[in-house]
């Protein structure tokens, strides 16, 4: 069946809340167990405006999980501030563009938390699994704004 986004959404919300989600495409099969039709490019989009970000459980599993208060969506400087903070290994620059480092798997969230940032240094991002390029605006050095996501992730360097 076909759901409105929001009912969609809340149907994502209590699966995750009552099971292990480890991929989109388990969330996409779990939702069609449910009778809910999704494509994986429909689960990444409803995933990332829950805020919801992968978490390591017990045995080092890697699993969906939602904000408290997911209810209330922050604003996007918080959820970004809480993404670079959780998952920024490393910023390097050079010229207009920033490279960031993240574990396996979790470029494309911090991706999206830049792209739906909307900070003016920033005009686009190129995600692949554990990098992430940034390119900055046309008067913005990359090194300042490394140094900005740097401080923004609490690694003030």
């Amino acid at each position: 069946m076909r759901l409105s986004k929001t009912q969609r959404q809340h149907r994502v919300t209590q699966i995750i809340e009552k099971e292990a989600v480890g991929s989109q495409a388990e969330l996409v099969r779990l939702l069609g167990e449910r009778g809910v039709e999704a494509t994986q490019v429909t689960v990444s989009r409803d995933l990332e405006e829950l805020g919801a970000v992968k978490v390591r459980r017990a045995g080092g599993v890697l699993v969906y999980a939602l904000p408290e208060g997911s209810n209330e969506r922050p604003s996007p400087e918080l959820h970004l501030r809480r993404v670079l903070g959780e998952w920024v290994a490393d910023l390097s620059s050079s010229g207009n563009l920033v490279v960031v480092r993240t574990p396996p798997g979790c470029a494309h969230v911090v991706a999206s938390a830049l792209d739906r940032a909307g900070m003016p240094e920033v005009i686009g991002t190129v995600a692949g699994d554990d990098t992430v390029l940034v390119v900055a605006a046309e008067r913005t050095k990359g090194s300042v704004l490394a140094r900005k996501l740097a401080r923004m992730a609490g690694q003030d360097t």
